[in-house]
């Protein structure tokens, strides 16, 4: 099994130490890309259609041409395949505008990072962090690309940066009015008793597919869910906190701003029921 697997749309897989992008793809020069990350396990992919109908409602918010579903599809398996069977691989889906309006696609599938693994076993600290805006700037301003998974993750990698030089794993992002949005890679998920909370997709927030997976299997493992508003204080006040991705799942929040979070004992059950 290599390291990575890569694939071009229009010509299967290429390979990975080769250069693939020209130096003036706008994807590069202006982060003008959406992207989506699918966790490969044991030979199956997680939720393949509903990233690939997000990959499409990203690509149309940014003005892309409409992604070709059949040959997304083709290739995604066609690197999972080269990938084999075995273990866990991220499998990302890159979409850019290209050069003279010929975009440019690709898939790579490259094994998780080691502290993926140790955050999934340990949880993370978080530090919350005003994202500037309030939770209803992206309704009033659609042009922020408020629920769209681009490529222009400057900020959100400044935030992460930010969280490591004070002593956090990771952030959560709060609104200028108060409200809990979302992590710079995540989705926010807390309890109320045993009812799963996260908050609504129309403050702005990307539409966690993972989370999807956790509500549509919450019943079965004991829990209620819910969509509601949220502030840091409620956090703090709750019966656990989570950050659900698709590579990561369910990871236990064991501290917001320096204070101890709810000691997670949920933690187990909200991880099988993300799928981990």
């Amino acid at each position: 099994m290599s390291d990575r697997i890569l694939g071009k749309l229009g010509a299967g897989l290429v390979d990975p130490d080769t250069p693939l992008l020209r130096a003036d793809d706008l994807g590069v020069l202006r982060g003008d890309a959406v992207f989506e990350t699918v966790r490969l396990h044991d030979g199956a992919l997680d939720s393949l259609d509903a990233h690939l109908d997000r990959l499409t409602s990203s690509a149309a918010a940014l003005q892309l041409p409409t992604p070709d579903r059949s040959a997304w599809r083709a290739l995604v398996e066609q690197v999972s395949e080269a990938w084999g069977g075995a273990g866990e691989a991220a499998v990302r889906l890159v979409f850019t505008r290209g050069v003279d309006d010929e975009p440019t696609g690709f898939v790579l599938a490259a094994p998780l990072p080691e502290p993926t693994l140790r955050q999934r076993r340990d949880g993370v600290r978080v530090v919350s962090l005003s994202r500037g805006v309030s939770s209803t700037s992206f309704t009033d301003a659609p042009w922020l690309l408020g629920g769209v998974k681009s490529t222009s993750y400057a900020v959100n990698m400044a935030a992460l940066r930010y969280a490591h030089a004070h002593g956090a794993d990771d952030a959560i992002f709060v609104g200028t009015d108060g409200l809990v949005l979302e992590a710079p890679t995540a989705t926010v998920v807390w309890a109320i008793g045993e009812t799963l909370c996260t908050s609504p997709d129309t403050i702005g927030i990307l539409p966690g597919i993972t989370v999807r997976t956790l509500f549509d299997n919450a019943t079965e493992h004991g829990f209620r869910t819910a969509i509601s508003k949220s502030t840091v204080e409620d956090l703090h006040t709750s019966n656990g906190v989570w950050l659900v991705s698709s590579v990561r799942g369910a990871v236990a929040v064991t501290s917001i701003d320096g204070k101890d979070a709810p000691d997670g004992e949920l933690t187990e059950r909200v991880q099988a029921a993300s799928g981990l």
